[in-house]
C-alpha cells in the first residue's frame, strides 16, 4: 500500500549496509595495487628468462675478471721501455739458470751410471750435495760474487714488511746466501716489528739494514730496481737506498742445525 510518498529507489545490486567495493555475492572488488601485486606476484619465470639471465651473469663475471686483471697489470702498462726490457731478462736469465741445473743434475746421473766405482762417485756427490744443502740451510759459510745492499732510515717508517719484500725480492732474481746486519737469512726465517726496529728469527737488528747477499749481481740489482719494486717502495717511505755490486761477498754468520721433530726421510 502506499501513503502518497515516493517509494526509494535502490538498485538491485546494492544492499543497506552493504560495504562500497563489493557485488554480487559478496565477492570483494580487488583495487588497482592489489591486481598489480597479483599479477606480478609469485614471479612467472620462464625458462628463456632464466637462460638470458644466466647468459648476463657470465657476461658480468667476466667483465669483473677482465677489469681486474687490468688494474693488476697497471703498473707494467706504465712502465718505461727499459724497465719492461729489464724484466723480461730477468725472467730469461732465470729460465737459464734452471736449465743450468736440470743439464747439471742430468751430468751428475750420467756421471754416477758410467763411473767404474760408483760407490765412490756417490760418495763424492753425497759430500757436495751436503756443502750445497749447507749454505742454504745456512749452517756453512759462503762467499762469492753479489751485492751489498744498504738501507738507511732515519724516520724510522721501514718495518719488517718492506724488509721481507726485499728478501723475496732477492731470492726470486737467483740469491743463493744472505745475511743481514750479522743474522743469516733461510727459508724458514721470520720478520716482526720490534719498537721501532725489527727482529729477524728473534734477532733484534736496527738501521741501517745491511744486505750481503751472494748471486749473479746482474740479476740481483735489477730485481730491486724494477717499478713498484723494493727501491721504490723505500724511497716513498724517505729512507735512502745504495746497492753495490761486489765480485766477493762473504757470508759468515751461522745458524744451529736443528733436528725436524716429526719429518724422516722417506729413503730410510
Amino acid at each position: 500500500m502506499s501513503d502518497g510518498s515516493t517509494p526509494e529507489h535502490r538498485s538491485p545490486r546494492e544492499h543497506p549496509g552493504q560495504p562500497a567495493g563489493q557485488r554480487d555475492g559478496g565477492a570483494p572488488r580487488l583495487t588497482g595495487r592489489q591486481r598489480l601485486a597479483k599479477a606480478v606476484w609469485p614471479p612467472r619465470v620462464t625458462r628463456a628468462q632464466l637462460i638470458v639471465a644466466l647468459l648476463l651473469f657470465v657476461l658480468g663475471l667476466g667483465l669483473a675478471i677482465q677489469v681486474r686483471s687490468t688494474s693488476e697489470n697497471s703498473a707494467l702498462r706504465g712502465a718505461r721501455q727499459e724497465d719492461l726490457v729489464r724484466i723480461l731478462d730477468e725472467l730469461d736469465d732465470r729460465t737459464k739458470r734452471l736449465e743450468d741445473e736440470k743439464r747439471r743434475l742430468s751430468g751428475q746421473r750420467t756421471e754416477l751410471e758410467n763411473s767404474s766405482d760408483q760407490a765412490e762417485e756417490a760418495r763424492k756427490q753425497t759430500r757436495e750435495k751436503a756443502a750445497q744443502l749447507g749454505v742454504l740451510a745456512g749452517t756453512v759459510g759462503a762467499e762469492g760474487p753479489g751485492i751489498r745492499m744498504t738501507i738507511n732510515d732515519r724516520a724510522g717508517t721501514t718495518d719488517s714488511d718492506t724488509l721481507l719484500d726485499a728478501v723475496q725480492e732477492l731470492r726470486a732474481a737467483g740469491a743463493e746466501a744472505m745475511q743481514v746486519n750479522g743474522v743469516r737469512v733461510v727459508a724458514s726465517s721470520y720478520f716482526t716489528d720490534s719498537g721501532g726496529g725489527v727482529n729477524v728469527d728473534g734477532h733484534r737488528i736496527d738501521a741501517p739494514y745491511r744486505f750481503d747477499v751472494i748471486g749473479k749481481p746482474a740479476d740481483l740489482e735489477p730485481a730491486l730496481n724494477i717499478p713498484g719494486g723494493v727501491v721504490q717502495t723505500l724511497k716513498n717511505k724517505q729512507a735512502t737506498v745504495q746497492v753495490t755490486r761486489s765480485g766477493k761477498i762473504t757470508v759468515d754468520a751461522l745458524r744451529q742445525a736443528k733436528r725436524p721433530d716429526y719429518a724422516r726421510s722417506s729413503s730410510q
